[in-house]
């Protein structure tokens, strides 16, 4: 009996040491957050161009103490209730819940179609006084045009912040992608370039947002901070070890967290040229089968980037919009699994109804183009066999079956 084919998002990335590394912390005494966290955030920070970086329990949180250090009581450029941030309309989640949660008005912007990520002509159009920042979604493991974004950021005074969940390693210019702004965020979800199962990371380069953060991350306490030894004896009556200084959550990774992705994290390289050459073997496949009829586009990439792919974007061609939905249920169940790119555009989902956005359809052309024609499969971190590249040129050729 034949076995059936199957293509998941992400092939199991964990190697041997992988496992030794984690089953060494059960072994050990210290479970909870210690000192492989803290060497690995040194290590990360290092490898990626910053000064400092906070390892979270997600992604997810990694983008809630990001925006939430901005608002936060001792920060030094505040944010503060009503005031705006630029985000695009093709967004994950938890890109623009956190804004919400920190009374932060998000103020959506179209994405471009030929790379997903944010449509830099769109952007000043919708600046006003009110605009404080831009939070930027690096899609699938590329960017838009960075160097024409910090010239847009620098001539209206705003704040950067980079949601880099999808694109660890991709750089612009030669430098990382998450590094550019005041804050850079990563996952190390299971399916990305690297994985803890769960994880996530911050980075800056100012060490007031570096102690925020990390009383942020545990509690809103003062314990992990350079300044706690000075704030100790200031405050000499109380426990030393519990002195809060703000708002807080409990969003902190465990030791087998941080030592796997620290494992990982030194095979990124590899990782990233690996999922490249599976890329490029897939689009070659289809564009030299005797059935390519120009089915689908791929994203472009600009000369200045350097990809570190999550998977392959895909758009199908205008006229299969409306049996992409069930071309992409009968890929399922053939073994390809897959995705929409992100979420959409977020503001057809359910929840923004509760939300009053103030939008115009018309400003989203792009972002609901992306969401009716869009979608991505897996790019995993070994090299894919012949056999799997022929089976998903097959497969996915088989859209013109649907018309």
């Amino acid at each position: 009996m034949n076995k059936k084919f199957k293509y998941p998002l992400l092939s199991n990335a964990f190697n041997n040491q992988d496992i030794k590394v984690g089953i060494n912390v059960l072994k050990s005494k210290f479970i909870t957050m210690s000192n492989i966290t803290y060497n690995f955030e040194k290590y990360f920070a290092k490898k990626m161009g910053s000064k400092y970086a906070v390892m979270t329990n997600s992604g997810s949180s990694a983008n809630l103490l990001a925006i939430s250090c901005l608002t936060n009581p001792l920060a030094k450029n505040i944010l503060t209730n009503g005031d705006e941030v630029i985000i695009p309309a093709v967004c994950w989640s938890t890109s623009l819940w956190p804004l919400i949660q920190n009374n932060l008005k998000p103020v959506f912007a179209d994405v471009e179609l030929d790379t997903f990520n944010l449509d830099l002509d769109k952007i000043e159009e919708k600046i006003t006084k009110k605009t404080k920042a831009v939070m930027l979604v690096h899609v699938l493991g590329i960017s838009t045009n960075m160097d024409r974004l910090k010239k847009i950021i620098k001539k209206h005074n705003l704040i950067l912040i980079e949601d880099s969940c999808e694109s660890l390693g991709a750089s612009y210019n030669k430098k990382k992608l998450g590094t550019i702004g005041k804050f850079g965020t990563y996952s190390f979800y299971y399916s990305h370039q690297i994985t803890s199962g769960e994880g996530g990371m911050v980075v800056c380069d100012d060490l007031n947002d570096y102690n925020i953060l990390k009383s942020l991350r545990s509690h809103g306490w003062s314990r992990n901070t350079t300044f706690h030894k000075k704030l100790s004896k200031k405050f000499d009556k109380l426990d030393k070890r519990f002195l809060f200084i703000g708002p807080g959550y409990n969003v902190r990774p465990t030791e087998i967290q941080s030592a796997i992705a620290f494992n990982q994290f030194k095979r990124l390289s590899k990782f990233m040229d690996l999922r490249n050459q599976n890329r490029d073997k897939i689009i070659k496949s289809l564009k030299n089968h005797k059935k390519w009829n120009d089915q689908f586009s791929f994203v472009k990439i600009d000369k200045k980037i350097e990809p570190s792919w999550f998977g392959l974007p895909i758009l199908v061609n205008n006229k299969f919009k409306k049996v992409k939905n069930l071309f992409l249920e009968n890929l399922s169940k053939k073994g390809i699994e897959n995705r929409p790119i992100i979420s959409g555009n977020f503001l057809n989902q359910p929840a923004s109804k509760f939300y009053n956005f103030n939008l115009k359809k018309d400003d989203f052309k792009n972002s609901n183009e992306v969401e009716n024609r869009g979608f991505f499969i897996g790019l995993h971190t070994k090299q894919i066999s012949k056999n799997q590249i022929q089976k998903i040129t097959e497969n996915l050729l088989e859209i013109d079956n649907y018309l």
